[in-house]
């Protein structure tokens, strides 16, 4: 939509998600350690609050830079809200095997978030003139929901005294602890699998729409709506991943997700070369004329759904519960820099060597996923025997 609405390139696109990613890098390295002082409840009422506020302006700014800044502005709040959420998981679950199976649930729902988005945006988006502007009113909606959030969450109770218990040493000294977590062999090592999740995962989503558009040749509503499909695989992913990793070992079901997704990746392309080399015309508009391939690639999100809340549930159940605000800001802080790198890179090789090229490119940190997963195990198995 925005390469359409403001006549831009590729590559001027693909900084939109550094802009998001970077922000929340920013604030999540300065709050993380003020997380627990602020507050969970109150970090994600302030984060919801001024969410509303951004997107009931959006409507009346028609530009790429203010654009950037809306993403800049919802990266930060999405920062305070992920650390928060993440944070208060601890508080209400009793152990590992609860926690993985609660951050899987809790994924899941902001997975089906993500597909909603792929159905409103294009209510918006006037077909008859497709490089209009007028998909911005979406952003009406946005922050009337925004809104109605702000309210429930104020009126939710919450308990944060474990949180809290022991994190009244001066904001100099929290930033000395959260450095000391960063020197932690198994919190590197975490850190690399974060790193390289987010890059997969962004380098498809984010680009899932365009290579619809210009390698399938779908129309720009198309395009999107069948974008959804990969968000409600994650969700579903991850809402199935909430009972299986109840019973299954999370390092088991995780190599073998990515065993499959690596798979999916090399079969699918050459399959996807021959569909496109076979169309005739111009394009599709219809939902009837999309090709069966289509709706295959996207359930990567299936097998790569429950490795972001399965490694994160880990990392977090094994710290102190007063030590999870700290873990949650790096979880984001690396996050962000791996979707950021993701983006940037698959948008880059897309513009110069295609969208097919550009998929290719996520066999790559599905291999280096596989070795970190692997050694991240070893470390999380000696540090549980006390070795």
């Amino acid at each position: 939509l925005v390469q359409k609405s403001f006549a831009v390139t590729k590559s001027q696109v693909a900084v939109l998600e550094p802009f998001k990613d970077l922000s929340i890098a920013v604030v999540s390295f300065l709050i993380t350690s003020y997380i627990t002082k602020i507050g969970y409840r109150r970090a994600m009422l302030i984060a919801l609050g001024f969410t509303a506020a951004v997107c009931f302006v959006m409507p009346f700014t028609k530009s790429l830079v203010a654009i950037e800044l809306l993403f800049a502005a919802i990266g930060s709040s999405f920062a305070l809200i992920k650390m928060s959420a993440f944070g208060s998981i601890g508080l209400i679950t009793k152990d590992e095997k609860s926690h993985i199976s609660f951050m899987n649930f809790l994924e899941a729902f902001f997975g089906m978030g993500v597909v909603v988005s792929y159905f409103i945006f294009p209510l918006f988006i006037d077909k008859n003139n497709p490089g209009s502007s007028s998909w911005l009113n979406v952003y009406y909606l946005l922050g009337g929901i925004s809104l109605v959030a702000f309210l429930l969450l104020l009126v939710s109770p919450l308990d944060e005294t474990e949180a809290k218990a022991g994190n009244d040493a001066a904001s100099l000294e929290d930033f000395v602890k959260m450095f000391r977590l960063l020197v932690v062999p198994l919190v590197l090592i975490f850190i690399a699998c974060a790193f390289l999740y987010v890059l997969l995962e962004q380098s498809i989503m984010s680009w899932l729409p365009t290579f619809n558009n210009d390698v399938l040749k779908l129309n720009e509503v198309l395009s999107i709506q069948m974008a959804s499909i990969l968000a409600a695989s994650i969700a579903a992913g991850r809402f199935l991943a909430g009972f299986i990793m109840k019973k299954v070992k999370w390092i088991t079901v995780l190599i073998a997700c990515l065993v499959l997704a690596g798979g999916l990746v090399y079969f699918a392309m050459p399959v996807i070369q021959k569909v496109v080399a076979s169309y005739k015309g111009s394009g599709i508009t219809s939902f009837k004329d999309i090709p069966a391939v289509a709706f295959v690639f996207p359930l990567i999100g299936l097998v790569l759904a429950p490795v972001y809340p399965a490694i994160n549930s880990v990392i977090l159940s094994s710290l102190p519960k007063p030590q999870h605000g700290l873990m949650s800001g790096l979880i984001i802080l690396f996050s962000a820099l791996g979707g950021s790198t993701g983006s940037v890179i698959t948008g880059n090789i897309f513009q110069h060597y295609g969208g097919q090229t550009a998929f290719y490119f996520s066999l790559l940190p599905i291999a280096l996923l596989i070795i970190c997963l692997i050694i991240f195990n070893r470390l999380h198995n000696k540090k549980a025997a006390g070795v």
